[in-house]
């Protein structure tokens, strides 16, 4: 299962469930100040599972980045958006 174009704070986010983790750092959303994380989104594939703060599997091509949770499913996002 494939999530397209989904917010870069929420790699793996189901609608209303944001997730309890930062797809960057792995902390807490509820812990710590996470702007450079929010920067280092803009630019970067998200790390961490925001549901179960597993690492997850990410590639990288020209055109887009794909990050994969093996319990929560992959996003995909464009590059060049």
């Amino acid at each position: 299962m494939v999530f397209a174009d989904v917010g870069a704070h929420e790699p793996v986010a189901r609608g209303e469930d944001p997730g309890a983790w930062c797809g960057q750092c792995g902390v807490a959303l509820a812990e710590g100040d996470h702007a450079r994380c929010a920067r280092r989104a803009e630019l970067e594939p998200p790390r961490y599972c925001v549901h179960c703060r597993r690492r997850m599997k990410v590639q990288v091509t020209p055109g887009t980045w794909t990050a994969t949770c093996i319990e929560h499913g992959s996003v995909e996002r464009s590059t060049w958006a």
